[in-house]
């Protein structure tokens, strides 16, 4: 649940640097990109997967950069859905797509890594 929440509170500081620095999205209150952060976090994890699969062949033809689209494609899904946030034009979806992936990238420089230990192989006799 922790873990949620963080990644929540990531996506919300993705979303506020988008909006205050992306002209074409605005974010009305902070329950709004509360709700947004939530919304893209689902909209990521439901939705997301199915599109990426179907658009494997553009992605793949691209190296990688039809991706972008898709990121832009679920920051309007979730404008769509949600009243006081918005995103107007794809230029701005595929920007604030980006700033958040930076914001996420960046926070992601700071989470702790899991650490394997390997099992000593017991002595043969």
């Amino acid at each position: 649940m922790a873990r949620f929440l963080l990644r929540v509170l990531v996506a919300a500081a993705g979303l506020w640097l988008a909006a205050r620095i992306v002209p074409g999205i605005h974010v009305s209150s902070l329950g709004s990109l509360a709700a947004a952060a939530i919304l893209l976090g689902l909209v990521n994890a439901l939705v997301r997967p199915i599109v990426v699969f179907l658009t494997l062949p553009f992605t793949i033809v691209t190296l990688g950069l039809f991706l972008l689209v898709v990121n832009a494609a679920m920051l309007e899904l979730v404008a769509m859905m949600l009243r006081g946030f918005s995103v107007h034009g794809f230029g701005a979806a595929i920007l604030g797509s980006i700033v958040i992936s930076l914001v996420s990238w960046a926070a992601s420089m700071f989470e702790p890594k899991p650490v394997y230990v390997r099992e000593r192989p017991s002595p043969s006799r």
